[in-house]
Order: C-alpha cells, then sequence, then structure tokens
C-alpha cells in the first residue's frame, strides 16, 4: 500500500534527437510551476513491475504519473529498469536504445502534455561505442516540464555480486560501462536533486559529493533484489537521509520480472531527520505522494549542523 504522506489521505493505485538543457530559472520561479495541495510541492514516487514488454511497460508508467499529476504532483519518480527488465544479457542489450529513441521521446512527450517533472531512473542507453562494442549505460535521466533532458547521470558503481546461498548472482558490468563522473545536483520545481541510481545507494561518498554541491533531496531509483532488500534497503536510505541532512526519495521496482528475477519493492520517502514519511510495500505496482517541506530541511541543519562541524578533508586522509 502506499501511502499519501504528511498525513493526508491514503492513495493507492494499480498499474501494470533531443538535446540537454539547463534550466536557469530561480528557485523561486520553478516552484510557481508547481501545483501544490499545500504551501509544499509534491512529489511522487512510483513503484511497478518491468518486463521485457516494453510496451506494457510505458502503460503502467503512463498511468501512474497520470494519476499523480491529477493529484497535484509535480515531479514523478520512476525506477530503475521503468523501461523493461530482460530476461538474458541478448534480451537486455537488444531492447535497449539511443537517447534518441523512442521510449526518450515518448516520455518527453508525456512531461510536455502534462507539465510534469519526470526523472527517469535507470534507462538502458546504448553507449559510444554500441556499434563496436555493444555495451550499455544504466542513465538516469530528468525531464523538465517542456519535455527538454535537463541532467543526466550514468551509474557509476555497477553491481556485481555473487549472494552464495541467497540466489543472487548478478553482473552488470558485463554489459554496462560505468559513468565517468558525478552530475550536479540538478534545480526542480521540488528542490535541488542529486542523482543516483540503486547500488550507488550503498557508497556514503555519492551522498556526501552531492550534500556538498548543494543537493537537498537525494534520489536512488532502484530494482533491489529480494535478498539485498529485506536487509538493506530501508536502513540504508535512512542513513543516506540522516548523514546529509537531505530528503531522499526512492522510487522502487516490484515483484516478479520474469522466471529469473524478482524485486524487493518497498519505494521509500525519508526526510532529512530520517523519518520514513511513506513506503509503497512490497507487494503491488503503485504511487506515493510526498509533501517536500523545506522548512523541515533548514530546521534539521540549524539545530544539527553536521556540516559546519565536518573537518577538512586531510583529517579524513590523516590514516593514509
Amino acid at each position: 500500500m502506499c501511502f499519501m504522506l504528511a498525513f493526508s489521505p491514503i492513495l493507492r493505485t494499480q498499474a501494470r534527437g533531443l538535446q540537454l538543457h539547463r534550466f536557469t530559472g530561480t528557485p523561486s520561479l520553478i516552484g510557481k510551476l508547481c501545483r501544490m495541495s499545500s504551501t509544499n510541492p509534491l512529489a511522487a514516487v512510483c513503484q511497478v513491475t518491468s518486463t521485457p514488454d516494453k510496451e506494457a511497460n510505458f502503460a503502467a508508467c503512463k498511468r501512474l504519473v497520470e494519476q499523480a499529476k491529477e493529484r497535484g504532483a509535480c515531479m514523478v519518480f520512476l525506477p530503475e529498469g521503468f523501461d523493461y527488465i530482460g530476461s538474458s544479457r541478448d534480451e537486455t542489450l537488444n531492447l535497449s536504445e539511443s537517447m534518441e529513441g523512442e521510449t526518450i521521446s515518448r516520455y518527453a512527450e508525456l512531461a510536455r502534455k502534462l507539465e510534469v517533472w519526470l526523472s527517469l531512473g535507470g534507462f538502458h542507453e546504448r553507449g559510444e561505442n554500441w556499434e563496436s562494442d555493444r555495451r550499455i549505460y544504466n542513465s538516469h535521466i530528468i525531464l523538465d516540464a517542456q519535455g527538454h533532458i535537463v541532467s543526466v547521470y550514468r551509474k557509476g558503481h555497477l553491481f556485481d555480486v555473487e549472494l552464495t546461498g541467497r540466489g543472487v548472482s548478478l553482473k552488470e558490468s558485463a554489459f554496462t560501462v560505468p559513468g565517468p563522473a558525478l552530475t550536479p545536483a540538478v534545480q526542480t520545481p521540488i528542490g535541488k536533486v542529486g542523482l543516483g541510481v540503486c547500488y550507488d545507494l550503498r557508497f556514503p561518498e555519492l551522498s556526501l559529493a552531492l550534500r556538498r554541491q548543494g543537493a537537498e533531496i537525494l534520489t536512488y531509483p532502484s530494482a533491489f533484489t529480494v535478498a539485498t532488500g529485506a536487509a538493506h534497503w530501508e536502513v540504508l536510505l535512512r542513513a543516506r537521509a540522516i548523514e546529509t541532512q537531505c530528503f531522499v526519495l526512492a522510487a522502487a521496482q516490484v515483484g516478479s520480472h520474469h522466471a529469473k528475477r524478482a524485486s524487493y519493492g518497498h519505494a521509500l520517502a525519508v526526510d532529512p531527520w530520517g523519518t520514513v514519511l511513506g513506503d509503497c510495500g512490497g507487494a503491488e505496482a503503485g504511487v506515493a505522494l510526498v509533501q517536500v517541506d523545506m522548512q523541515k530541511l533548514r530546521d534539521t541543519r540549524r539545530d544539527m549542523p553536521v556540516e559546519q562541524h565536518r573537518r577538512e578533508a586531510t583529517f579524513y586522509s590523516s590514516l593514509g
């Protein structure tokens, strides 16, 4: 079940060529673009069950985005693999596209039509040397309400894990190129968003770098395995929120994608104190709405000024 956050009523829904544009408006101007249920903008954190069927996946995501917009959200977060989750290496590669392909074009059109910002949390993007090496990026794309790409982050930490006895064996690096660098936090209608993808969640260096660069919201769209999700998902998300004093929004995959893979679910929203504001559960697709209260963020950082207490870089490297 997905909860409408900040003590609002419950909302649950069921569902099954572009250039980079930098938005240069001020935070106050951007905020005016967003329809709000109160003084705080609404973000929507989605949970889906992607399969190798790209058309069905788009239809399911589109319904969730439309439901979120109808209820006042001005930015909607979709998980890693929102486009598809393949059942084999070859299928994963064959279904991939360039940024100029049909999938991103359709989402750009959806953003324009609904006048909503979109976080597309893990797109299978064909790499620069696709014709010679057939490798892809795992790319997190931000679209503005005009359908322009305003930010792209390519996942830097790849999930190469063999959990003996837990049924987890994945080697993302077999077909994925690691991203070369972090992407600056991007100003959006809900605040300044720092981008990660799934396994990046386990590396606090990334979240702290984004916080130093001005991030107010961290987002980790994911497809966590059932085993790792049950053990680590919530505690990691809360830790990233607490140590950075940021909101953390984590869209998620849930349920069985095909015979070989299932995801944990529990799309989550966490506030800067580490309090879980909403949890979509581990059973079905849906969307949770969260009010992004920047006064709460400012109060948390004022009352416990962790960033001011941080020592110089040489202190942390003094052990060699």
